[in-house]
């Protein structure tokens, strides 16, 4: 048995199964694993304490929400990234994550809003730490709350895999040293987040829907500026 399974006083499989799924998933979100990489059963048999049977389930599970890529023969991988998948994260964004917040705004619970605004604040704990991993995972939390705050099966699935590739491209596009341009646009985008709770907790869903889209902005123009950078000045002056 695995070391890190705790020997007699192990927790039950399912639990044990349960946190290999957390900490797989944080770890695909925060590029700890990178696109691509593979995931050896054995290993993960051995860390979390699990025979090989759920390691394959869960694996399974997690292929079909796009985290993981399985083929015939061949290990199972990390879902891969590149220009074509970029490319229609950012076409296909702005109307799955505006339609969800729109019905969230029209569906929510106070308990759900209230649950919303607590992973804000470790949104928001994360940019003051300077915290690149706990601003990309608190970020798929804050988006994937409101997911789940619209009530609708059919958005679901689309916004999983999205916020797969939303969290990996931050984990991207944020993790070089800071700059006072990059602190000015996370506290824009903390900023953009309370005001999508203010409109939710009012029920203004073409209000929140305009706030998603301009916060979908702001990491297009990021993204675009990190791929792009100005060009050095040369002594001739060209």
């Amino acid at each position: 048995m695995s070391k890190r399974a705790g020997g007699n006083g192990a927790a039950p499989s399912h639990d044990r199964k349960t946190n290999m799924s957390q900490v797989l998933r944080r770890r695909i979100l925060t590029m700890e694993l990178a696109p691509g990489a593979v995931l050896d059963e054995t290993e993960l048999s051995e860390e979390f304490g699990l025979s090989r049977p759920p390691v394959r389930e869960l694996m399974r599970q997690m292929a079909g929400e796009g985290y993981i890529e399985l083929e015939v023969n061949r290990a199972a991988r990390v879902a891969s990234m590149s220009y074509q998948s970029l490319r229609n994260f950012f076409l296909v964004a702005p109307m799955i994550y505006v339609a969800t917040t729109k019905l969230a705004a029209e569906n929510a619970s106070q308990s759900e809003i209230d649950a919303l605004k607590q992973v804000q604040k470790r949104f928001r704990r994360s940019v003051e730490q300077n915290d690149t991993d706990g601003r990309v995972f608190f970020n798929d939390q804050f988006h994937l709350q409101i997911g789940e705050m619209a009530h609708n099966s059919y958005m679901m699935p689309s916004l999983r895999r999205l916020l797969i590739d939303h969290a990996r491209i931050g984990k991207i596009f944020y993790r070089h040293p800071n700059t006072p341009q990059m602190q000015r646009d996370l506290e824009t985008a903390a900023r953009q987040h309370d005001q999508i709770i203010e409109a939710i907790e009012r029920h203004e869903g073409d209000a929140a829907g305009d706030i998603v889209r301009a916060h979908l902005d702001l990491s297009r123009r990021n993204m675009a500026m990190y791929a792009a950078p100005e060009g050095l000045k040369s002594s001739l002056g060209l």
